[in-house]
């Protein structure tokens, strides 16, 4: 029996992101999951390291690595519409929900136990912090956008600097006090 999960999370590269966006970079859901698992590695690096929580650092970067792999079945909905309304919300939900059991269904059973808490991101915890490296990787697509001129991105870069200051997560402060600065700078200012 063929088993087509891992050629299906192959073609995340072919999901492009922002659609509703002019992008002077286009970027696709593989790139995005990369970027998201680096991001949620380090907040959790820096929530054990730096304020001594007990976190995976590895166990938070795969889950990220897999966080919108139904998006491989659903596309990329774009924010604000898949937010628009509750019933709207919980339409999408529901089609996010079958877009999973599709995906588990498609690896034998003896591996769905260890993939199905990643596609599902069944777990609270590990959650919250993919959820953050996800808007955080959001909020760096937009600074580079308008870094290159792109003012499309004007709004975007401001609601999602608000939603990730309303997160109240320390590791986010810590993060982006450090590190966010330098997303602003050109490679010669980087040297």
């Amino acid at each position: 029996m063929n088993h087509n999960f891992f050629a299906y999370i192959f073609r995340m590269r072919h999901i492009a992101r922002w659609a509703l966006m002019r992008n002077t970079r286009t970027e696709n859901v593989e790139e995005h999951s990369y970027e998201a698992a680096v991001l949620a590695h380090a907040l959790a690096v820096i929530g054990r390291d730096v304020f001594h929580k007990g976190l995976d650092p590895d166990k938070i970067a795969v889950a990220a690595l897999f966080h919108d792999a139904p998006e491989i079945i659903t596309g990329d909905m774009p924010t604000p519409i898949k937010y628009y309304n509750p019933s709207l919300k919980d339409a999408y939900q529901q089609v996010e929900a079958a877009a999973q059991d599709k995906l588990l269904s498609m690896l034998p059973p003896e591996l769905t136990p260890a993939y199905e808490p990643l596609v599902r991101e069944s777990d609270p915890g590990v959650r919250r912090y993919v959820k953050a490296a996800d808007k955080l990787s959001a909020y760096i697509k937009c600074v580079e956008e308008l870094k290159a001129g792109n003012a499309e991105f004007k709004k975007a870069a401001e609601q999602t600097r608000t939603a990730l200051e309303e997160m109240g997560m320390e590791e986010l402060d810590w993060f982006m006090e450090r590190f966010l600065p330098a997303f602003s700078l050109t490679l010669d200012e980087l040297q």
